[in-house]
């Protein structure tokens, strides 16, 4: 049996008084494996429920993961579409390794029932599977995101200015994954950015962010601190939220449409939420663009040479599929 001390914390939330933080990271684990765990005080009446989750295997080149954007919500019924949303997502795609959400995880990051209702109704899943989060404008607000960050426990390798836990970046597989945070702090997330990107040495770049640069609503200052960076190392595909609407960009670079597997896609996954917006007007470098009113999710495979993008709503349906290859 294995046995990992974690830290303990708190953080003064307002209204409801002190909020214990509690995080624990499990080392040495074999590659491949199934571990059953739970968490506790060592107490015996003190402990979870036993979850189950399985390590990645060693030397892999095929996984698949699952995209997810702006499920923020109020109330318990806002919060069971993301849970629906979620579970069609790993219906589609059981063989799943971890999900990525875009940012806007509930509406009101102070309200910790919203947190509660996020994990509770994606228990089954969260509980087994990374969930690797970007920072969204109702994530991150005034600079803060202390709300945001107690709930998470990610890879300590970000930006040094930003809040830690709002920047950070990770390999699996041949693919390297960089999570930006488009709310603060952006020409130095840049400088990290780039000494990131030129550092990796995976086939494939993935970037997750939320306010994106090619997203119908666009964010002018991702637009120049960011695009620049995934032009020159020649980012492969770039995930956004915030814009609740589904778009597909045409491959993209230096501004211009370029031909296909030369430039980065970028996509905005629409809602795994309750809320929608209307859709936006066409522009020039969207593919794909429209507004179903419907909860939607990304299964992304990467294997090999090649990654394949598949975007179903909460039904089932397929609606959007594209294959990049290197």
């Amino acid at each position: 049996m294995l046995a990992f001390k974690g830290t303990s914390d708190s953080i003064d939330t307002g209204d409801t008084g002190i909020q214990g933080v509690h995080k624990a990271e499990a080392t040495g684990l074999v590659p491949g494996t199934t571990y059953a765990y739970r968490v506790g005080d060592g107490k015996q009446e003190h402990w979870s429920e036993v979850y189950k989750f399985t390590t990645e295997q060693e030397g892999t080149t095929d996984f698949t993961f699952i995209n997810v954007a702006d499920s923020q919500g109020i109330t318990l019924s806002d919060f069971q579409a993301w849970g629906k949303t979620l579970n069609k997502a790993f219906q589609t795609f059981p063989d799943s390794s971890f999900i990525v959400h875009n940012g806007d995880l509930t509406e009101n990051p102070d309200d910790e029932t919203g947190w509660e209702n996020l994990f509770g109704e994606a228990g089954q899943w969260v509980a087994s599977f990374p969930f690797m989060p970007v920072t969204g404008n109702h994530d991150e607000v005034d600079d803060k995101a202390e709300r945001f960050v107690s709930h998470f426990n990610v890879p300590d390798n970000g930006s040094e200015s930003s809040i830690a836990g709002t920047t950070y970046s990770f390999d699996y597989g041949e693919a390297h994954f960089v999570m930006l945070n488009t709310e603060s702090k952006l020409k130095d997330q840049a400088k990290w950015l780039e000494q990131d990107l030129e550092a990796a040495n995976k086939k494939w770049l993935i970037v997750s962010l939320h306010r994106g640069p090619y997203a119908g609503n666009q964010k002018e200052s991702v637009l120049k601190q960011f695009v620049p960076l995934f032009d020159k190392y020649k980012v492969d595909l770039v995930l956004q939220g915030h814009n609740h609407e589904y778009a597909r960009s045409y491959p993209l670079r230096n501004n211009k449409i370029v031909s296909e597997n030369e430039g980065t896609v970028y996509v905005v996954t629409n809602t795994s939420g309750q809320k929608f917006n209307e859709k936006k007007e066409d522009l020039f470098y969207q593919k794909v663009h429209f507004q179903n009113y419907k909860q939607m999710f990304a299964g992304i495979r990467v294997s090999g040479d090649n990654l394949s993008y598949k975007a179903y709503d909460v039904d089932g349906k397929l609606l959007d599929q594209f294959v990049l290859t290197k």
